[in-house]
């Protein structure tokens, strides 16, 4: 199976939380991949606000409307253009870790994305994550794309069988 012929992300249980994972080969440098999930203009168009501090130890917070709180995370390896890894806290949970992970592919490069740690409560991010990876693309040639419900609704109708394998029916 190649990257191309399954663009679902897989799901792996621990107890009660989740790891997630996908895989994606996108057509582009592996320099304008890397700005598009490190530049907050490109974060933008294919994600949310971020405010990035690009280091080992910097912050990275996220804010899905310029009123919401930000969500405060910490940079917890930086290697550029290949890795960013940084938390993503929630309250009254232990932190989720976020991985992007690239590597030059021809013409393009491979994006391997994780969450690890992800509460069962927040489960839909599984169809969030698929929707936004898929706009990175886009995102690289400065085209924005907006988020919908419902959007993430079709895509996690997707994942159906995947949830019913590790224990969570829709």
């Amino acid at each position: 199976m190649s990257v191309d012929e399954d663009r679902l992300g897989t799901i792996t249980r621990d107890g009660d939380r989740f790891d997630l994972a996908y895989v994606r080969r996108i057509a582009k440098p592996i320099d304008k991949v890397w700005a598009a999930i490190t530049t907050p203009e490109r974060i933008a168009d294919w994600f949310a606000i971020v405010d990035i501090d690009p280091r080992v130890g910097g912050h990275y917070r996220i804010r899905f409307s310029p009123e919401d709180d930000p969500i405060a995370g910490t940079v917890t390896a930086f290697d550029p253009p290949r890795l960013l890894v940084h938390t993503w806290p929630d309250p009254g949970h232990p932190d989720s870790l976020i991985r992007y992970e690239l590597e030059p592919d021809g013409d393009g490069c491979i994006l391997r994305f994780s969450q690890t740690s992800l509460p069962a409560i927040y489960i839909d991010a599984l169809g969030g994550w698929h929707f936004f990876l898929d706009a990175i693309p886009g995102a690289i040639e400065g085209r924005h794309h907006n988020w919908t419900k419902a959007a993430e609704d079709e895509i996690m109708a997707l994942y159906k069988d995947r949830l019913a394998a590790v224990g969570i029916v829709r």
